[in-house]
């Protein structure tokens, strides 16, 4: 059973609670075929608990939805025929080699000529150098990449990544989503949960939660757009101090560093230019303005009083 048109997930209203704490709170989504999915947010945001439930592992105590068109609800064993979830822990077997495991999970999957399909999984993701060497022993951005060869080996429609380079050294990491843009342009969809801003610029699409609530959806560039942030860079000396001041000063709502400058942002365009006339004449810092990143988004969104925060639209998408 195929999901109808283009849209692999679609869900309204999910909510999930663990006795007083409720971990995700009415979330709806929308996510199309082939397309990297971005869920970003801090550690305890509701996550992991968000794809649990997406692929049965978790029943919502509120809310309904498709995933790959089965209902989340009564049709979750169809549902984890068609998915591949990778989970944050390495789960494979660290006394098995490389091509152990993966012929282990082609085995399971009773998929035909076990060995063929491992080996050309180990062959995709250039595992061929480590195919015997022992899962155990493995470093972790080599463990991630066997992980991943045993969530694609059964032939998913959709891949559910938790948190996937979480402590993986920067080149692994690059490699790792150079893999997941190829399996996205043979047609595969990934839902990727993550809080490394420079992996959410990764995304076609995000989704931005933080502590069980969805702030934002969209393109990266839309979800910057419709923040209506006016971003300025200072650079100079004296920033501490500089920074110190600006928190007293109205029409600033957010001020970060980045490297040797500030990030300092508005959500009233002509307040922030009021407050910070007088210091940009004065220095002797030096300010320009410059456009928002996704970082400046995100804190502006997760900063903002609850009352305060759009409500999403039936997509989703914030208005």
């Amino acid at each position: 059973m195929s999901a109808p048109d283009d849209i692999v997930i679609d869900v309204e209203g999910l909510t999930k609670t663990f006795g007083k704490q409720v971990a995700v709170r009415n979330l709806s989504i929308k996510v199309k075929r082939r397309l990297i999915y971005g869920f970003l947010g801090p550690n305890g945001s509701g996550k992991t608990t968000t794809l649990r439930m997406l692929t049965g592992l978790l029943r919502p105590d509120g809310g309904h939805g498709t995933c790959l068109g089965y209902d989340i609800l009564r049709q979750s064993a169809e549902i984890k025929r068609h998915v591949g979830y990778m989970t944050q822990r390495f789960s494979l077997y660290a006394d098995l080699t490389i091509r152990e495991n993966l012929e282990f999970v082609a085995r399971i999957h009773t998929l035909p000529h076990p060995r063929d399909r491992a080996q050309e999984a180990i062959v995709r993701l250039g595992l061929e150098s480590r195919a015997g060497q022992l899962a155990g022993s493995l470093s972790g951005g080599w463990k991630q990449r066997l992980a991943l060869g045993a969530c694609i080996l059964p032939g998913p429609e959709l891949l559910l990544l938790d948190e996937p380079t979480a402590g993986v050294d920067p080149q692994a990491r690059r490699d790792f989503w150079d893999e997941i843009h190829a399996l996205a342009a043979d047609g595969l969809t990934a839902l990727v949960s993550t809080h490394y801003m420079d992996e959410a610029e990764r995304c076609h699409e995000l989704a931005f939660i933080s502590y069980g609530d969805l702030l934002a959806t969209g393109p990266v560039e839309e979800i910057i757009a419709r923040s209506n942030l006016s971003t300025y860079t200072v650079g100079g000396p004296d920033l501490d101090a500089l920074s110190r001041r600006l928190k007293s000063l109205p029409g600033i709502d957010n001020i970060a560093p980045f490297g040797n400058a500030l990030h300092v942002s508005g959500r009233d365009g002509a307040a922030l230019e009021e407050s910070i006339g007088p210091l940009v004449e004065a220095g002797p810092q030096h300010w320009q303005k410059s456009a928002p990143t996704i970082e400046d988004v995100f804190i502006d969104l997760v900063s903002r009083p609850k009352g305060a925060l759009a409500a999403p639209s039936k997509d989703g998408r914030n208005a």
